[in-house]
């Protein structure tokens, strides 16, 4: 499965220079013309693309988690991460699924992909995972703590709008689906296990 990158709204151009380069976060700088004719610089973060995967449990839950890492308070999200220089999102996500859950999964589908901040150049791919089969225990990062967190489609679509949710930038496909009953009916058949 070919996932094409989602462009930003604010590109950045072939001409900025990296001005600073860290460890998750780089920055782009370059000169810009503005209305009045003058010259202005402008700046950009760039950093890894991330992928969010949901699985769907045989029994139609979704598996969400419950996570806490260093110098954050503990919030509610799916699986998922940083895809590595060397892998492509389905790679990715197969990866972060079996990490932090044990997990793997026979069918993936791309339910969004988009670039949530227009200052950040940064694409996150949010799939939904189904055909699950527990093959390991967690292999979790140093910095992760995780507890499975299963929930009913019900569940999911009052957590998908509470502030502790980490995946925030999705509310707009949560409201779509409150608001028009075709959209719920869309999401629910998303969200069907096989």
């Amino acid at each position: 499965m070919k996932i094409p990158r989602p462009i930003s709204s604010q590109p950045i151009p072939e001409t900025a220079r990296k001005v600073f380069e860290g460890i998750m976060f780089d920055v782009y700088q370059w000169e810009q013309e503005v209305f009045d004719g003058s010259k202005a610089i402008f700046e950009k973060v760039k950093r890894p693309d991330t992928v969010v995967v949901f699985p769907v449990l045989p029994d139609g839950k979704i598996l969400l988690i419950n996570e806490e890492q260093p110098s954050k308070q503990k919030f509610i999200s799916a699986p998922g991460g940083r895809i590595e220089k060397d892998e492509d999102v389905l790679t990715a996500a197969k990866r972060e699924l079996l990490e932090e859950t044990g997990y793997e999964a026979n069918e993936f589908i791309l339910w969004e992909a988009h670039q949530p901040v227009s200052k950040v150049e940064w694409a996150v791919y949010v799939l939904v995972a189904k055909g699950l089969k527990k093959v390991s225990e967690m292999n979790l990062d140093p910095g992760e703590k995780i507890d499975p967190y299963p929930v009913s489609f019900d569940e999911f679509m009052t957590i998908g709008s509470d502030p502790n949710f980490r995946g925030i930038d999705m509310l707009p496909k949560f409201l779509e689906a409150k608001l028009y009953p075709e959209k719920m009916e869309a999401l629910r058949t998303l969200f069907r296990s096989n």
